[in-house]
Formats: structure tokens, sequence, C-alpha cells
């Protein structure tokens, strides 16, 4: 396989694909860190390497969302075992959560998890998210749930965790944070936005202590296939291409030292 060449001194032995999916990853971290979804060092997202559909990059327990790097991922098997250099360890909340989601689902490459403030708050919420904001119903038929069993360190919770997943592609983690998955980076980084900017506006609308102004069932229903629609494969913005791409573009202008 073709080799990358300007890839980082030491590292010429990443093909040039696994670089570009490090790429994409570290630009997915310092995007985060920007819209403020860090948490410390915790929070993790991964993205499958390709042509190993046994192994994924993830990030350095110990580096902060904005230190991040292509050549700074570490790469893994799905037990754990390191594949790459680095002077940090892995997060062991990242097998159960990322490897598990990763060996259950072959259709998704890329699993994101957050510990925001509003994604956390609605998950404490008994009602969850409300079908009360467009982007809560474009993001609704996509939408699952799974109940708090402790922090996400032991094996047993992973069976629970594809259950509750099954074919969707976000979950709210109950008392805990938000969750999306996708084919690609970009499919599971937009698809956590609309999930967290729908969390951020019910969040602010409850706290004007008044009542929300209701939704037809009719119109509901109505948004939620709009939603399939518009993002789906066929959509004029399919699963997160656009945005995606542009968010590349401002990273770049910005802050292009994810490449390193």
């Amino acid at each position: 396989m073709s080799k990358v060449a300007h890839l980082p001194s030491g590292r010429a032995d990443i093909s040039e694909a696994e670089w570009e999916a490090r790429l994409e990853l570290a630009a997915a971290y310092r995007l985060s860190a920007k819209m403020g979804w860090s948490d410390l060092i915790s929070a993790h997202i991964s993205l499958r390497v390709p042509g190993h559909p046994d192994q994924f990059l993830i990030n350095p327990y110990g580096e902060m969302f904005d230190e991040i790097t292509a050549s700074s991922l570490i790469k893994t098997d799905m037990r754990g075992q390191s594949l790459s250099e680095s002077p940090y360890p892995i997060n062991p909340a990242v097998l159960v959560i990322h490897a598990t989601i990763l060996e259950a689902r072959p259709d998704v490459n890329s699993v994101m998890h957050l510990h925001t403030t509003e994604g956390t708050a609605v998950s404490m919420q008994d009602h969850g998210l409300l079908p009360a904001s467009q982007h809560a119903l474009v993001v609704w038929s996509r939408l699952c749930y799974h109940d708090f069993e402790g922090v996400a360190i032991d094996d047993s919770e992973r069976a629970s965790l594809v259950r509750d997943l099954g074919d969707k592609k976000a979950m709210i983690l109950r008392n805990h944070g938000t969750l999306t998955v996708g084919a690609t980076m970009g499919e599971t980084f937009v698809l956590m936005y609309q999930l967290e900017r729908a969390c951020r506006m019910q969040v602010a609308a409850l706290a004007g202590a008044v009542k929300m102004y209701p939704i037809a069932d009719e119109v509901i229903a109505k948004s939620i296939e709009q939603g399939r629609q518009i993002f789906g494969k066929s959509g004029f913005v399919p699963q997160g291409q656009k945005e995606w791409a542009a968010l590349r573009r401002k990273l770049d202008r910005e802050d292009p030292g994810y490449r390193n």
C-alpha cells in the first residue's frame, strides 16, 4: 500500500488510508474542543482503521482534546492491545463502549461519546429529549436510550449497550451523556452536533419556567420523516458530508496543528 510523503518523521510505516483516518479523527477532537464538548481528558471519539475492521484509533488518555494530533492517536485492537507507541494509556471505558459497538455494528466505523453539560442534563431528565424543536425532531428516528449502570468500565454492560443501541445511530446514556455512531467521522460528528444542539435548546427553554409551545402530532410525524429524508443518503445534506467538509476547511484555517 502506498505511503504518504508528508508523514511526520518516524511515521513512514503508516499507510495513506490510515493517515487520512488519523487526520479525520484528530480534526474531530480539535473541533470538539472548539465546540466546548471536552471534559478535561475524559470523553472519547474513535474511528476504525481502513482495511482493518478489528482495529481502531482512539485518543491518548492524558491529552486534552485541543492537544491531539494525527500522529498522537493510539491504534488498538478490540482487546485493547496497543498497536502504536504512546506514552499514554487507553481509557478503560473505551473497550466497553467503542470496541463493543464497533464489533457489534459492521455498518459503523466511528463512535463518539460526550459528557457535555446540556447533553448530560437532558439524560438526567425523566422525559429525556422532548419533540419540541426542529433539531430534536430531525434526530428523533435515530435516537435510543441506555440506562446508567455505573462508570462504563464493567464488561457486564457490553450486552445491554449493544441491545439498547440496536440499529440506531444516536443514544442518550441516562445520567451520563450522549453517544452517536456513523459510517464516517463526518456523519458521527454532525449527528452529535444535532443531538447536542437539541439538548442545549431544551435546557434553555425549560430554564424559562414557562410552558413550551406545543407542536401538533401530525407536524411532529412530518418533521421526523423530513429528517430521515434530508439527512439520509439521498438527502440534500447527506450524512453530514457537506457540514463535515466545511468544518474541516474551518479547522485548516484556524488550527492546522492537528495535522502533525
